[in-house]
């Protein structure tokens, strides 16, 4: 069994219906996707999973589906436009722009997998007496790689909690970095660009007709939080969970769906006394890491990242990070909020956003710890783990190569393949329609009677397929059929209802 490198996973990605880039027919538009046949139903699962095991399965955690357009100062109190802004920088040869903390990350990365390498070696030579922590905390040229490391990642840290622009263009220079186009180090000055989209309202010209497109779905939260706690009753401790799309005018757009303009959010901001944010931080960073495992991500490829750099608004926070075929990325972010947010909205529209708490007889504005994960990232992520090529035997004994999408099976796009043997026999295929009908009332199901039952088991594999039920000649005799398992290969010969409940079984959510 192997892994599936970046590329193929892409092109896997569009020749199977799941994200096609759109407008593609007029070669595309950068950084926004569609969604294709198999991508939208493995969307809707994530986001049915999701939601199941943030809202239904907690009684003190609601839902909300707030606009998209919001007043305008909304973002004034959020802080989003004084300083949702990304460091840039353009390199005067290439005229290609770039992200600064970006081009410092690569640059780190890049000793990183040097790193790597150096172990990957010592691993294979000393086999399983191999001990990598001692080994990269003896070997002198690993320490001398991962200083390197931390003193530019420490730099880079300060220079931008500091928002010291000067300071990250000297970074870039005494680090040598050259522009990955061009390989000149020939760059302009770094400065701050917001990345909100902006439009207008109606026929009202100037700022005071200008919207923005929410760059996330928190601030909807936060604004409906007496209406929802109100007409909720609900008690400190409480979250308002909601799925949404979110905009960012992200100017160096890469990695496929990673980082794109037009995004999903799923995002929780639990309310808390004040003085027990930190108790909550701890429960939600381990409950969420949890959810990923559940749903067989494995822990290998999980892990925790803290910030070294601090929202505005934040008193502690971390990433979930995730094992993409290009490294460790944010999957879902863990945030204290403290009381930033409320307090912003309750002095900036002069309306009280309290909440009065019977258990001490005190009026207080809560405190807030928030899971964001970004729906898009988790649909790369699970597509990225369950993409493999794996060895395995046909049915004369020889072996051969199949490509195999092997998703959790709750959130396959289809749960069962309905497979009559031959096209061209009328009882096979009735029987195979009769069966699909009585299916698909119950799970996603599919049909269909094109090519050899084998290559029809190839293309159900790549498309995650976890079952797939064969109708052949002995079906129309006794009613059995023959039903397959994606994973393990195995084949068993059963009754029809049988077939449908070993199915359901199968399919349900780890909650």
């Amino acid at each position: 069994m192997s892994a599936i490198d970046f590329k193929r996973l892409t092109s896997h990605c569009k020749e199977y219906g799941f994200i096609f880039q759109s407008s593609e027919i007029y070669d595309g538009l950068a950084a926004v996707y569609d969604y294709g046949p198999n991508g939208v139903e493995l969307k809707k699962n994530i986001e049915s999973y999701w939601w199941k095991s943030m809202v239904q399965m907690h009684d003190n955690i609601v839902g909300i589906d707030a606009a998209i357009f919001m007043h305008p100062k909304v973002w004034k109190a959020s802080g989003h436009v004084d300083a949702f802004n990304d460091p840039l920088v353009d390199n005067k040869d290439s005229k290609k722009r770039y992200r600064a903390d970006q081009l410092i990350e690569g640059y780190c990365e890049k000793i990183e997998a040097k790193i790597k390498k150096d172990v990957d070696k010592a691993a294979k030579r000393f086999g399983d007496a191999f001990d990598e922590k001692q080994f990269r905390e003896t070997n002198q040229r690993i320490i001398d790689r991962q200083a390197k490391i931390d003193a530019a990642m420490n730099s880079m840290n300060s220079f931008l909690k500091e928002e010291d622009m000067e300071g990250l263009k000297n970074l870039i220079e005494e680090l040598e970095i050259a522009c990955p186009e061009s390989g000149s180090r020939n760059w302009t000055e770094v400065r701050q660009f917001n990345l909100m989209f902006s439009t207008q309202l109606g026929n009202i010209a100037g700022e005071e007709g200008k919207l923005y497109l929410r760059p996330e779905t928190a601030q909807g939260i936060f604004t409906n939080f007496l209406n929802v706690q109100k007409t909720s009753r609900q008690k400190v401790p409480f979250g308002i969970a909601q799925i949404g799309k979110a905009f960012r005018n992200e100017i160096i757009a890469r990695q496929f769906t990673f980082r794109m303009r037009e995004f999903h959010q799923m995002e929780m901001q639990f309310f808390v006394r004040p003085g027990e944010d930190e108790k909550w931080y701890d429960y939600w960073k381990n409950t969420r890491l949890a959810w990923h495992k559940a749903i067989g991500s494995p822990a290998e490829k999980l892990r925790f990242h803290d910030h070294d750099n601090l929202a505005h608004y934040a008193n502690a926070a971390l990433d979930i990070e995730f094992e993409f075929p290009f490294g460790f990325r944010e999957l879902e972010g863990i945030h204290s909020r403290t009381d930033f947010d409320l307090k912003s909205h309750q002095e900036l529209s002069g309306r009280k956003i309290q909440y009065f708490d019977p258990e001490i007889n005190e009026n207080y504005v809560p405190y807030v710890v928030e899971t964001s994960i970004g729906l898009d990232r988790m649909i790369l992520a699970q597509m990225a783990n369950a993409l493999q090529d794996e060895t395995v035997p046909d049915a004369d004994g020889k072996e051969s190569t199949r490509t195999v999408l092997k998703l959790h099976p709750s959130l396959s796009p289809n749960k069962c393949a309905i497979l009559p043997l031959l096209k061209n026999h009328e009882g096979l295929v009735n029987m195979g329609k009769d069966v699909f009908n009585n299916f698909k009332k119950s799970f996603n199901t599919i049909y269909d009677e094109k090519d050899a039952i084998g290559r029809r088991y190839r293309r159900q594999d790549a498309i995650g397929t976890p079952f797939c039920l064969t109708i052949d000649h002995q079906s129309l005799e006794d009613q059995t059929v023959t039903l397959r398992n994606r994973d393990d290969l195995s084949q068993v010969r059963i009754s029809v209802e049988e077939a449908k409940a070993k199915v359901k079984a199968n399919i349900e959510f780890p909650l």
